[in-house]
């Protein structure tokens, strides 16, 4: 006689849930971040731990269009265009038959729009608690745009420490707050911030067309980063060239119609701390700041914050309004350092014993900017006054782009055309490889294949409007095969040797593994979907081990 028992579907439940969450684990270990937010463009960025074509959901409100990637593998950059100025989005990834929790992102106001609030910190990059209570006080406070000063991850700026050191402490911030980032030290140690290059999408609007410094603007101010690194002989020549950067940001400042000019990088020109000034950033750049007029230099290196007073030449400025205030705030979540000297008597003010950021508000002709401490206490506040011309009444219409040749093979050459609303304005353009030019009608010649964003800006007195468009380059073939010009970009998968993105995808063990330990937060994008064909042998196999034992 067989002794009966009940039959419980229990175990057949874990094993398939156990299945699911190995299979879908993980399909974004690196969830989306924003990059190049404009009035009309945003890149979302990410990273997927398996092969599928993703896509960027957007709309107002609800999430009702989606944009493709062109990118295949796993590293990708989905640019949305064709976006309102100052308006919030809700966005999601769709990825491998899973979609990611909805974000929100801002595009950036119309130029010349007199109402701006940024965020500013370096030395956080440790993947730390206090890094994490930074991060989650500034997304409290919600800026349009973050600007990091350096030493982004440390300590050597690997590939490994930028994810599990920036990406994922970072992660709800990034998703939501576009990141303006500049190079630190110790992002220099691997191939001089080559890693740091791989994992940010930033304007590349120097003669160089690299993303080590660059210039944009949000609203009525004008943001220059520099590479701090280049002017104290870490960067080679061919990397970055001090005579040429300077010479780059001579030009740029002198170009800007915008009236508030924010300029930031890593090594202070004034300190009392650890490291203390350093020289030859004052003595390059300094004259340059003051020649055109900058109104705040934002700095880290030293694990501490302070303010000088307007600063002019050696020494500080004689008159009022005449010279430059210099900015240390190095407390964004690396351990702090102790002053070892007195303050001295250009310091206002400095502290070394708690980590926070810098929270700063321009509106019309008057910046303010406060020290804001994790626990939401504020240490330091100031003010800069400016008189600015009454405010013109903005343009009517749209400034419109058309463009001939969105698709080639490089060297490919593309025409553009862009029709401002009213007639007379001025017209400039940035291809995003570095090129630039002027006029209504231009055209240009792209060397390098890649996906490159193409921005017009019309300028009418103090009237700014800007458009873009994307022009997808792919590299030229090797002899003997078709080339098609309407073929998307090639895969991003870092394993191909004719992919003209060479950013490097996420560490792993082994050739082809995905690397599931990316630190605390990774992967909270979503997972993979699992077809149930796949899990039918298993299934089938637990079953038939079920049967038999309840026969027995």
């Amino acid at each position: 006689m067989h002794r009966t028992s009940p039959f419980t579907f229990a175990p057949v439940v874990a094993a398939l849930t156990l299945l699911a969450s190995v299979a879908c684990a993980g399909v974004l270990p690196r969830d989306p971040y924003l990059q190049k937010v404009g009035p009309d463009t945003v890149t979302v960025a990410f990273r997927l731990a398996a092969d599928c074509t993703p896509a960027v959901r957007f709309g107002e409100g609800a999430a009702s269009q989606s944009v493709n990637s062109t990118a295949k593998g796993r590293i990708h950059a989905v640019v949305l265009t064709g976006l309102k100025p100052g308006t919030e989005y809700t966005y999601q990834v769709d990825a491998c038959g899973k979609v990611t929790a909805p974000k929100r992102f801002r595009t950036a106001p119309v130029q010349g729009t007199r109402s701006v609030h940024f965020t500013a910190v370096g030395d956080f990059g440790t993947g730390g608690t206090d890094q994490k209570k930074v991060a989650a006080a500034m997304l409290a406070v919600r800026p349009e745009l973050f600007v990091a000063l350096g030493d982004n991850a440390y300590s050597s700026g690997t590939e490994s420490e930028i994810q599990s050191n920036l990406f994922a402490p970072m992660e709800a911030l990034l998703a939501e707050v576009p990141l303006f980032a500049s190079l630190g030290n110790h992002e220099y140690v691997t191939n001089q911030g080559q890693p740091y290059l791989d994992n940010f999408y930033l304007p590349s609007n120097n003669p160089a067309g690299t993303e080590r410094y660059y210039s944009f603007d949000w609203g009525h101010v004008h943001f220059v980063a520099l590479d701090s690194n280049c002017a104290i002989g870490l960067a080679s020549a061919d990397r970055c060239a001090l005579a040429a950067q300077k010479a780059w940001l001579e030009k740029d400042l002198a170009g800007t119609t915008q009236p508030w000019k924010v300029v930031f990088f890593h090594h202070p020109p004034w300190s009392s701390g650890e490291h203390g000034s350093q020289l030859a950033m004052r003595r390059n750049f300094a004259p340059i700041f003051e020649k055109y007029g900058v109104d705040l230099v934002l700095t880290g290196h030293d694990h501490n914050y302070e303010r000088s007073k307007p600063m002019k030449g050696d020494a500080v400025a004689a008159t009022a309004g005449t010279g430059v205030p210099y900015l240390v705030v190095g407390g964004g979540g690396a351990s702090l350092r102790p002053f070892a000297n007195s303050r001295p008597d250009w310091s206002v003010i400095r502290d070394d014993k708690a980590h926070g950021f810098l929270d700063v508000k321009v509106v019309d002709g008057l910046l303010t900017a406060e020290l804001v401490k994790t626990d939401g206490k504020v240490l330091d506040s100031f003010t800069l006054r400016k008189d600015l011309p009454p405010l013109e009444q903005p343009p009517t219409g749209t400034l419109t782009l058309t463009v001939e040749g969105e698709r080639g093979v490089a060297p490919h050459r593309a025409l553009f055309r862009a029709t401002p609303p009213q007639a007379g304005a001025k017209v400039t353009w940035d291809f995003g490889d570095g090129g630039s030019a002027e006029g209504e009608a231009v055209e240009h010649v792209f060397q390098k294949a890649g996906q490159h964003t193409v921005t017009a800006t019309a300028t009418q007195g103090t009237q700014v409007q800007t458009a873009t468009a994307v022009v997808q380059v792919t590299a030229a073939q090797t002899p003997g095969e078709p080339t098609d010009p309407t073929e998307p970009t090639p895969p991003t998968d870092p394993t191909n040797p004719t992919n003209p993105d060479t950013r490097p995808g996420l560490p792993s063990n082994e050739p082809g593994a995905v690397d599931d330990d990316l630190g605390p937060g990774s992967g909270g994008g979503g997972c993979a979907a699992t077809p149930t064909t796949a899990l039918l042998p298993a299934l089938g196999l637990l079953v038939a081990g079920l049967v038999r034992r309840r026969r027995r």
